[in-house]
């Protein structure tokens, strides 16, 4: 038989995910069991630089172009959009409904290194992908060192 160490610490971290499901059913059912989903649901989003810009990627699959709405104010970048429920298909038909539906925003401060005047986005296969130059200034620049 195996000893496992006593961690008491483990018994607190499963009181607490279980309190988290707890509140989290309580806080997308109304009284009378109906979902409210509506805009509790963040894409998730990577952020990574070359060298030549900043890239946010935003999962947005089933979301329209048109939902979509992409601005820049006061050096913060803020996505906007609305994945809407198909209402082809009844919602007694359903077994189980585990995706969130209802608008969404998710906001990033930029920094100073950013040409906002030249930020494009583009939307491919339910991924947002915004583009964030960096002005000509902030780009690293290679000195080359004359030889005597």
């Amino acid at each position: 038989m195996a000893l496992v160490k006593y961690n008491p610490l483990r018994e607190l971290r499963s009181m607490q995910e279980q309190m988290n499901k707890l509140l989290n059913v309580s806080w997308n059912h109304d009284v009378s069991g109906e979902d409210m989903r509506d805009g509790i649901w963040q894409p998730a989003v990577d952020i990574f630089e070359t060298a030549d810009s900043i890239v946010i990627k935003a999962e947005v699959p089933d979301v329209d172009q048109k939902d979509i709405d992409v601005r820049i104010e006061d050096n913060t970048l803020t996505i906007r959009g609305e994945r809407r429920h198909d209402d082809e298909v009844k919602k007694e038909n359903y077994h189980r409904i585990e995706r969130y539906f209802g608008t969404f925003q998710r906001s990033f401060s930029l920094p100073t290194t950013v040409d906002q005047e030249n930020v494009a986005a583009a939307c491919e296969r339910g991924v947002l992908t915004v583009t964030l130059p960096k002005k000509e200034e902030t780009k690293p620049k290679q000195i080359n060192i004359a030889v005597k």
